[in-house]
């Protein structure tokens, strides 16, 4: 039974504390009934290419520890990161289905400044590893073509890229999902060609080894590896708002994610470790290229990087998809001016939000920024904490909440959950360089200048702002927490 305003009862209590978050009504905007949702294998992919994106990257976790520990990691890492954060996701998910996601999460938890902080935090993160993207395409295809190798060529080769996947992502989010199917399925294919071909050639003693002789293990690189090719689960949640009946949508496809995920990542790994002699020193990104060509021949190696072009792009879509309704979501939470939320009359995408993140990719994707995804990772990992406590918080301050799906365990047991990641993300960021640290300083204090500039404004009424309790969340049915206390 749906009621508007609080869960009613038939022997009401003393005293009632009652949060209700509003939703957007769909008549409000000519579109919404119009607008063309993600379904379920959609959302799979879309996720798949927001954490992964194919095998490509895994490389120097074998340069670094040897192949016992690269299988062992990125079996046993999967569990210790990727389970919790994709159960996190699907409870929060399903919770409060807005396209706002965890900026909506840890508003309801702790307040507007650190729902606001979050919203920074995690748009720096995203918008720095989005303008790797293009880059990575280039470095993939001057293997191919030559010319792409640097100067003017390379520069308008990176520029191009990203227009074309930016106006690919502005003509539909049902079109980003479209592209992420046929873009996974042919970016893993020659994958699945190579694995299968070198089946012959394994031999399972080679999977033992814990590295040659005399190569010391970098055990930084290897974590730091590990955290790269499996981090982002929760970055989808800004579209929960564009997924078709989210509530049973987000647990199943974050379930199949995790599965292809992990698949996509050992297999590979396997044929190609299994069936070539190891030298450490080769095992830097792209080598999966070199190893087909041993493995199937020069085609192969041509279709793994065509592979590679293609999973860069997916992700570079799958990516920019979530930091424009990102931003949509920041301004239906009262965080950005209202403009921000304006959608595009014809494909209903956030235009807006297509725009300033494709700008501050352009900007970032010209640059030497090492140091500066480094720092994206620490920000990250800060973020995730804020994200771990913030569903500790829920749990506590709404126990009533209406939850279609939630986690099996109790408060306790949540915390011990988050416990275990929580620790490798403090040991990422103690172990972080003096330059990372100040560039991670730098960022964070921009974006608490930033939420008090917005408070600003809102006060001198410089811009039209939604009520903070209006979040948009892009079901047709109202969301109530309440939390009755006697």
């Amino acid at each position: 039974m749906q009621i508007t305003g609080l869960a009613m009862s038939t022997n009401p209590p003393r005293s009632i504390e009652v949060d209700t978050l509003p939703v957007t009504n769909p008549a409000t905007t000519s579109i919404a009934k119009q607008r063309k949702k993600l379904t379920l294998i959609s959302l799979i992919f879309i996720i798949y290419f927001e954490v992964a994106g194919g095998p490509y990257g895994e490389e120097p976790v074998v340069k670094a520890a040897g192949p016992f520990f690269a299988i062992l990691g990125f079996s046993i890492f999967p569990l210790i990161w990727c389970v919790p954060e994709a159960l996190i996701t699907a409870e929060l998910s399903t919770s409060l289905p807005g396209n706002g996601g965890y900026i909506i999460w840890t508003h309801k938890a702790f307040g507007p400044f650190w729902g606001s902080l979050m919203g920074s935090w995690k748009f720096l993160t995203s918008v720095i590893n989005l303008s790797a993207f293009p880059i990575l395409c280039v470095s993939y295809l001057e293997k191919l073509f030559p010319i792409f190798e640097d100067g003017l060529p390379r520069l308008l080769a990176i520029f191009i890229l990203n227009t074309v996947l930016a106006f690919i992502c502005f003509t539909g989010i049902d079109i980003v999902g479209y592209a992420s199917i046929v873009l996974g399925v042919v970016s893993l294919a020659p994958f699945g060609i190579m694995s299968a071909m070198a089946i012959p050639h394994i031999k399972p003693h080679r999977w033992l080894s814990m590295g040659q002789k005399g190569v010391k293990k970098d055990w930084n690189l290897y974590l730091n590896t590990l955290f790269w090719n499996l981090n982002f689960w929760d970055t989808v949640s800004t579209m929960a708002g564009e997924v078709e009946k989210p509530k049973k949508t987000f647990p199943r496809a974050l379930l199949f994610a995790v599965l292809l995920t992990c698949i996509g990542y050992i297999v590979p790994l396997m044929a190609v470790t299994g069936a070539t002699e190891l030298d450490q020193k080769l095992w830097d990104t792209g080598y999966m290229a070199v190893a087909a060509e041993k493995i199937g021949g020069r085609w192969l190696k041509i279709l793994i990087n065509i592979g590679a072009v293609l999973s860069a792009m997916g992700l570079y879509l799958a990516l920019l998809g979530s930091c424009s309704f990102q931003i949509l979501g920041q301004a239906a939470s009262g965080y950005l001016p209202k403009f921000f939320e304006a959608r595009a009359k014809k494909f209903g995408t956030p235009w807006v939000g297509i725009f300033v993140s494709y700008s501050i990719t352009i900007c970032f994707s010209f640059m030497q920024f090492t140091n500066i995804i480094s720092s994206s990772n620490f920000i990250y990992s800060l973020s995730m904490l804020l994200e771990y406590a913030a569903i500790i918080r829920l749990r506590v301050k709404y126990p009533n909440m209406k939850r279609p799906y939630k986690i099996p365990l109790g408060v306790k047991s949540l915390v011990v959950m988050c416990m275990v990641p929580s620790a490798f993300l403090v040991l990422v960021m103690v172990t972080a360089k003096k330059i990372v640290l100040f560039i991670s300083g730098l960022m964070t204090i921009g974006a608490i200048m930033w939420y008090f500039l917005m408070k600003f404004c809102k006060q001198k009424k410089w811009f039209a702002y939604r009520n903070g309790d209006e979040i948009e969340v892009g079901e047709e049915e109202d969301i109530q927490i309440s939390d009755t206390t006697s």
